[in-house]
């Protein structure tokens, strides 16, 4: 053939593979030697290669465990309200549908009932007073008004919880004023502590909430009246007998002081020379003999001036029995 009439270079119908270049049975399409633009062994440079790839986007992270949970649970709250809207109370489905919902919002309870974990109260306690704050809110919630209903409930938890710890635990009745300073006086504690390393003087907690110290030593006492103390219960860690026992003993002249501020107001009723008389008889322990002796008067007239005294002293102070 002329070189007039030879077809363009470029134009060339391409050779069929070699035997030996052609994919084997078992092999994909694309994984043989030629794939690729891959050159037999011993060829030259390689002209034009196939873009690599760049490296593999690492996938979205998923949200967490908690999220989801938290919005399964409040989709899951909208649509048992929505559900509850039309049922009556009273029929089974109604409390399926109201049981539903108090299972489903109980992590809300439990999230509150943590706040108060401080308290040294069981928890399980704290969890059931505020699973009736929940249900009282279920049982008020009006979805209609555009409100979440963690939002709406939360308030009505925590005060069925307040108010349990503050009617039914501390054995002695607290006002509410003192009661509410005494939680932010427990706040600024641990946080006075955390930035001082050490235990905060009522000074300095006075300072932090601008009150008074005895206002802070007032909460700190109210504080400690979640429980009381048994007298006879010996005391723990340091071996000492009990409350009871540390308490001194009764003294018997105690009676005695009642009775001389009463005999010191009859006494002023009377001469002078018979207050004497009275003052070295029973309180100098005097006989009436020796009385006589000191004042310069027989001993039976210091006897008749004795009489006489209590006789006036009776008639003008008398004292039922």
């Amino acid at each position: 053939m002329s070189a007039s009439t030879a077809p363009p270079q470029d134009e060339v119908p391409a050779q069929p593979p070699a035997p030996d270049e052609r994919p084997a049975p078992d092999e994909p399409p694309g994984s043989g030697p030629a794939a690729g633009n891959a050159q037999p062994p011993g060829s030259g440079p390689v002209t034009e290669t196939a873009q690599t790839p760049g490296p593999a986007q690492p996938p979205a992270p998923a949200p967490p465990a908690e999220k989801r949970r938290g919005a399964d649970t409040r989709a899951l709250t909208q649509v048992l309200f929505a559900q509850l809207k039309d049922l009556r109370p009273g029929t089974p489905e109604h409390d399926r549908v109201r049981g539903a919902l108090i299972e489903a919002n109980l992590p809300l309870v439990r999230y509150a009932a943590a706040r108060f974990r401080s308290r040294n109260e069981p928890m399980e306690d704290v969890v059931q007073v505020g699973t009736i704050g929940l249900i009282n809110a279920i049982d008020r919630f009006d979805p209609e008004r555009g409100v979440q209903f963690p939002t709406f409930a939360m308030p009505t938890v925590v005060g069925e919880i307040k108010r349990y710890f503050r009617d039914n635990v501390r054995t002695v009745h607290v006002p509410r004023r003192l009661h509410e300073l005494w939680v932010q006086v427990n706040s600024a504690t641990e946080d006075l502590t955390t930035a001082f390393g050490r235990s905060p003087s009522t000074a300095e907690i006075a300072e932090r909430l601008r009150i008074g110290e005895d206002e802070v030593l007032s909460c700190i006492e109210a504080g400690r009246s979640y429980h009381a103390t048994s007298l006879e219960a010996a005391q723990e860690g340091d071996g000492l007998p009990g409350l009871l026992d540390r308490i001194g003993y009764e003294d018997p002249a105690l009676d005695g002081v009642e009775h001389r501020d009463l005999v010191r107001h009859l006494l002023v009723q009377l001469p002078e020379r018979e207050q004497r008389i009275l003052l070295l008889r029973y309180y100098s322990n005097l006989t009436q003999s020796q009385i006589s002796a000191e004042l310069g008067v027989s001993q039976m007239h210091v006897s008749r001036l004795l009489a006489r005294s209590f006789q006036r002293l009776r008639s003008a102070n008398r004292i039922e029995v």
